[in-house]
């Protein structure tokens, strides 16, 4: 990312003292953008550690998991959870809210964030490792990244490279990506994107004038679609609202404000019907009914046809944190209203 506020690209060496957040990550990471995005919109403070060869050990040290981003805080504590470390600094950090005061308009943004997180990864992840093309460009990306400083890496680049992809192609498995679903996924990724565009041609942000939670969210995945040759062809030439908006994500700022429920509903509703309440939260249901009987495949009929992966811990959790968020505020009639006529309500109602 051309970031001018990035500092220390190389070989940082921590401490428990330093006066500002690092953020250590990858470019090519949704989750690290997403948190640098946030960042930058709080207006916090923080340096760029790239997780190289020459910080592997630091980031080791720190890590409770694999993944990227690891959020180092000015008090040495670390974070990994982009949506946790989101929700933790909104709170703790002064600066302009991601929160709208309307309570549906609150709950939607929530909804985006793990449609966003969830449903917009695999509709990213499997163009970026299933077309030669994008694996061959993202392949090289990330190995440039982890052997930044590296006197040797020119000369080893081109075999790392396909070692990389020869190492990601199988992961498609996590994300969904397969034979049997890869025709939904490129549907959805079509269908999505021209609803976005149509939402995004009478705002800069989801819910209106200024970034909410759910942008954050739903941006970052877009945004590395947008990295990659395939998808980025296609949101160019299809999707020109949609690429101005991940442009103006990378530096997100308040425009405006936030818009009414009711301005907002008219683009909304279609995604709401014909992304979530077809696709995104039958899958969670599935999922988290898979999860709870012990099933290791999650199966199901999704807009007629089978819809299978692995099934996953974390995602029947985060259904759950979404149904307790959605019952803080069931009472909302708007909200409930719009939920049931979009064929949502009964997936975040629960049993």
């Amino acid at each position: 990312s051309a970031n001018l506020s990035k500092t220390g690209q190389q070989g940082i060496v921590m401490d428990q003292s330093v006066s500002q957040f690092r953020l250590m990550g990858l470019e090519p990471s949704p989750y690290t953008m997403k948190v640098e995005s946030f960042l930058k919109f709080k207006g916090i403070p923080y340096d760029w550690v790239s997780r190289s060869l020459k910080n592997e050990k630091l980031f080791q040290k720190h890590a409770k998991v694999q993944l990227i981003p690891l959020l180092f805080f000015p008090s040495g504590e670390t974070m990994q959870d982009s949506t946790l470390i989101i929700e933790r600094l909104e709170k703790e950090c002064a600066g302009p809210t991601i929160h709208p005061e309307d309570e549906a308009l609150w709950f939607l943004s929530c909804l985006f964030e793990e449609f966003g997180d969830e449903w917009c990864n695999k509709l990213m992840f499997f163009q970026r490792w299933f077309y030669e093309e994008d694996a061959r460009a993202t392949g090289k990306r990330l190995v440039r990244e982890r052997l930044k400083g590296e006197w040797w890496a020119p000369i080893v680049l081109p075999i790392a490279a396909r070692l990389m992809v020869r190492r990601m192609v199988p992961r498609l498995v996590y994300s969904g990506g397969n034979e049997t679903n890869i025709p939904q996924l490129k549907q959805s990724f079509i269908d999505l994107s021209g609803m976005l565009d149509a939402h995004f041609q009478g705002r800069p942000y989801l819910l209106g004038g200024r970034p909410c939670f759910g942008d954050f969210g739903l941006w970052c995945n877009y945004y590395q679609a947008w990295t990659d040759p395939t998808a980025k062809s296609y949101l160019e030439a299809n999707a020109p609202a949609l690429t101005a908006y991940i442009k103006r994500m990378l530096d997100p700022s308040v425009e405006g404000e936030f818009e009414s429920f009711e301005a907002l509903a008219p683009t909304l509703a279609p995604i709401l019907e014909q992304e979530m309440a077809t696709r995104f939260l039958p899958w969670m249901e599935a999922n988290h009914r898979a999860w709870h009987a012990g099933d290791k495949e999650t199966s199901l009929n999704m807009n007629g046809e089978l819809f299978q992966q692995k099934t996953f811990k974390y995602q029947a959790n985060t259904l759950d944190e979404l149904r307790r968020k959605y019952a803080t505020v069931s009472g909302n009639e708007t909200l409930s209203n719009l939920l049931e006529e979009t064929g949502c309500l009964p997936y975040l109602q629960g049993a």
